[in-house]
C-alpha cells in the first residue's frame, strides 16, 4: 500500500505540467472513512445499497441512455420507443441523451427537454485519436463540455442548470481533468467509467472526496480528491461467452440481430442480476443506430422497457434521478408516493441556419436552432458561432 502510494503521489507530482499546461497540483484522495464520509454530499465507492436499505425496499432504477448527435432521423426512434411512457407510479418514464454537436438538430433537443427527457454532454468534437482525450487538459475539457454547456442551453433554449452531466466520448476517461470541469462548473456527475469488477453485486453511484475503489479498465482515471462530482458508474452487461460490455450494442457474442425473443431474453437475464441482487441501477445504454439497423433488438428492447413500466419496484428515469435519490434514499413504498418529476417547457423559435463556414475544416454545415442564427459554424473554441 506505502508504494502504490507513493507512486501516485509521483504521478500527482509529474501531472502539475500536462502538455506544456501548467496546472494546480492536486492532493491525492485517501481511503474512504464512510463514518466521516455520508450522505447526501459524500458517498464511498460501494456495493452497499444506499441508506442501509434491503434489496426488496429499494427501488429498482432503469437508465436508457443513447449517445452522439441528436437529427431528424433518430428522433423517430426516440418518439417512437419513448414518449408517453409511464411508471407504474404514475410518473413520465426518462431516458437521458448524452447529445454530441456535430450534425446535431437543437429543435429536435428542445423537443426532447420538452417531453422530460434529460439533456445532457458528449462534447462539441466528438474527435479522433482516442489519445486526445486520454491526454486532455483542464482547458480541453473547458473547451468540450463547459463550452457545450453554454452552446446547448443556448440553440436548443433550455436552461443551462438543466444540463448536469457527461459522458466521455470511447468512454475514454482524462484523469482528474474533466472532473475538475465538473466540480467548477457545478455540474452533477459523470456517466463515462464503466465497471468489470463490480458487475454482481453492482457498484452504486459514489463521489470523489475519497480514493474509489473501482476497477479502471480505460484509463487514466481519477486519483485525487475532487469533492463535488458523482461517478455515476457503468456497470457492464455479460454477453453470451462471459464477456463484459458497457455499451449494449458492443458486446462481443450477443445474440443474433435478427433474434427478438433471444435478444429480449439477454436484456432480461442482465436486468435480473440487479434486480435479484443488490438493485444497483440498470442501464440500458445503445446508439440509436443499432435499432435503426436491427428491428429485432429495437422491438426486444421496446418489450423490456413495457415490463418494466409495469413493475411495481422498477422505474425508467433520467441518469440525473438516480444520483438525487442515492443523495436522500427512501424505501420503495415511499418513493413511489413523491411527487413526479416537473419539467417545465420551453419554446423553440424556428431558426433554420446556413450555410455555415466552418473555420476549423472550411466546410459549409446547415442548423436547426431555437435561436439567432450564428456567424460562423460553432466550433470548440467557439461554440457559439460568433
Amino acid at each position: 500500500m506505502k508504494l502504490t502510494v507513493a507512486l501516485l503521489s509521483l504521478f500527482l507530482v509529474a501531472s502539475a505540467v500536462v502538455n506544456g499546461e501548467e496546472t494546480e497540483e492536486l492532493p491525492l484522495a485517501e481511503l474512504c472513512d464512510p463514518e466521516i464520509c455520508k450522505l447526501p454530499n459524500c458517498r464511498c465507492s460501494s456495493t452497499q445499497i444506499p441508506g442501509g436499505l434491503a434489496p426488496r425496499d429499494t427501488p429498482q432504477f432503469v437508465m436508457s441512455t443513447f449517445d452522439d448527435n441528436v437529427n431528424i432521423i433518430n428522433i423517430e426512434t426516440y418518439r417512437e420507443m419513448l414518449y408517453d411512457r409511464k411508471n407504474s407510479n404514475g410518473c413520465p418514464a426518462g431516458a437521458t441523451f448524452y447529445i454530441s454537436h456535430e450534425y446535431t438538430n437543437y429543435r429536435a433537443v428542445n423537443e426532447l427537454y420538452n417531453n422530460g427527457f434529460e439533456i445532457a454532454l458528449h462534447s462539441i468534437t466528438h474527435r479522433t485519436p482516442q489519445t486526445f482525450w486520454a491526454e486532455a487538459t483542464k482547458e480541453d475539457m473547458r473547451k468540450e463540455f463547459a463550452d457545450q454547456r453554454v452552446q446547448m442551453a443556448h440553440f436548443a433554449n433550455i436552461p443551462l442548470t438543466a444540463i448536469q452531466g457527461i459522458r466521455m466520448p470511447f468512454l475514454q476517461l482524462a484523469g482528474n481533468a474533466s472532473f475538475e470541469v465538473l466540480k467548477e462548473n457545478d455540474m452533477l456527475y459523470d456517466c463515462s467509467w464503466p465497471t468489470r469488477n463490480f458487475i454482481n453485486p453492482g457498484i452504486w453511484p459514489y463521489t470523489l472526496h475519497y480514493a474509489s475503489n473501482q476497477d479502471c479498465p480505460i484509463p487514466p482515471c481519477p486519483t485525487a480528491s475532487i469533492p463535488g462530482p458523482w461517478i455515476l458508474p457503468m456497470i457492464g452487461w455479460i454477453d453470451q461467452m462471459g464477456f463484459h460490455c458497457s455499451m449494449a450494442d458492443a458486446c462481443f457474442a450477443p445474440p443474433s440481430v435478427n433474434d427478438e425473443n433471444a435478444w429480449f431474453e439477454f436484456i432480461t437475464e442482465n436486468f435480473e442480476r440487479h434486480y435479484k441482487g443488490n438493485r444497483a441501477p440498470f442501464g440500458i445504454f445503445f446508439h440509436e443506430g443499432y435499432f435503426r439497423f436491427n428491428p429485432a433488438v429495437r422491438n426486444a428492447v421496446t418489450r423490456f422497457l413495457n415490463v418494466v413500466n409495469n413493475l411495481p419496484d422498477a422505474f425508467m428515469v433520467n441518469s440525473r434521478d438516480v444520483i438525487e435519490w442515492v443523495k436522500s434514499p427512501v424505501p420503495v413504498n415511499e418513493y413511489k408516493r413523491q411527487p413526479c418529476r416537473q419539467n417545465v417547457p420551453t419554446n423553440c423559435p424556428f431558426s433554420s441556419c446556413g450555410p455555415l463556414r466552418a473555420t476549423h475544416t472550411e466546410e459549409q454545415f446547415w442548423m436547426q436552432i431555437c435561436n439567432v442564427c450564428p456567424r460562423v459554424y460553432p466550433w470548440y473554441g467557439n461554440p457559439l458561432g460568433v
